[in-house]
């Protein structure tokens, strides 16, 4: 591939208008989920019922840009068929794909509805080649979206030995868990994110103003507390600031986003399909404001990736949405290997 070959810009939606939002700044496809625990995103207030998400596809398919459905959450043996009927779901409201985790579900997919597209969910940890190479041969999945662990020389080892095609994460925010298997809200909520689709799930937060400032708990454990005029975050164990040893400070991970957009060139060459911006938990504010940039420059290195240069512009837009006001390229760039 070279790096002139298209590639797919995948934005999240986390409701109809963040879906056209999307679709309107540029979006080649959104991804999205159904308002129940098969999605990995199952916050209060978000996602779509079925009319809702016909009529995204509707809009989507209108303008001749795809939907993906995550239903990227595990299921049990308890609750087995609420997942399957929510691929059968997805497969009569004429969804592109269905991006999934759990070999089950896809061995499901794969002899229900042989027509419906199969990606492989960040969920399911993929890190190698001889793993995505496993999931095609096995369950026929036609795109493998990488963990954000691997560095850029890895990602290009994956795609110089599959034929599958590979998405990778291009923009927001990051998980300190290896992708699929968050254990940190679990313990504290005692809800596995990754089968009941919710980190931080919204009935246990708490937001309360203090003299001492705001205070975000997460199950009755104080995850942070801000200063008048100081943007409060959305409380998540792995990204609280904690005493230690007398010092408060974010133990586990700070506040930052990925972006990678002067990788781009170097994705493009090393031949990936599709890049992903994270966030259906965010506003279509957000959703257009970030679609809108990678659009812009997704567009320049697909036309000419040699003279391809990140605009400051950009970089000002993306830093006003990205968690701290800041960014990285994460695991991709590590000099020490």
């Amino acid at each position: 591939m070279t790096s002139n070959s298209r590639i797919e810009l995948v934005c999240p939606a986390g409701s109809l208008p963040a879906l056209k939002t999307a679709v309107d700044h540029g979006a080649d496809c959104v991804y999205l989920g159904f308002k129940d625990a098969t999605n990995a995103r199952n916050f209060t207030g978000l996602n779509f019922d079925a009319n809702a998400m016909r009529e995204g596809v509707r809009y989507a398919h209108d303008r001749r840009r795809k939907v993906l459905l995550a239903l990227n959450t595990y299921p049990q043996a308890s609750n087995w068929a609420a997942w399957t009927a929510a691929i059968d779901r997805a497969a009569d409201l004429g969804i592109d794909a269905v991006i999934l985790a759990d070999p089950g579900l896809m061995a499901y997919a794969q002899k229900t509805h042989p027509q419906l597209r199969l990606h492989l969910s960040v969920q399911g940890s993929a890190t190698s080649y001889e793993a995505v190479n496993f999931y095609a041969e096995r369950f026929g999945i036609q795109r493998a979206v990488l963990p954000r662990v691997l560095s850029l020389a890895q990602v290009e080892q994956v795609i110089a030995h599959t034929g599958v095609e590979i998405e990778v994460f291009g923009f927001g925010g990051l998980c300190v868990m290896v992708e699929g298997r968050c254990a940190l809200s679990a313990y504290a909520t005692g809800e596995s994110p990754n089968c009941n689709g919710a980190c931080s799930p919204g009935k246990h937060v708490r937001w309360e103003q203090t003299p001492k400032g705001m205070e975000t708990r997460l199950n009755g454990i104080l995850i942070d507390r801000f200063d008048d005029g100081e943007r409060a975050g959305y409380p998540t164990l792995c990204k609280g600031r904690f005493d230690v040893n007398g010092e408060t400070y974010y133990a586990i991970e700070e506040p930052t986003s990925l972006n990678t957009l002067e990788l781009l060139p170097d994705l493009a060459r090393a031949g990936i399909r599709a890049i992903k911006i994270e966030g259906r938990q965010r506003s279509p504010a957000y959703v257009a404001q970030v679609t809108r940039v990678w659009r812009e420059a997704l567009d320049r290195v697909m036309r000419d990736a040699d003279s391809f240069r990140v605009q400051p512009a950009w970089i000002a837009e993306l830093d006003k949405v990205s968690e701290g006001r800041s960014h990285t390229l994460g695991a991709y760039y590590r000099p020490w290997k």
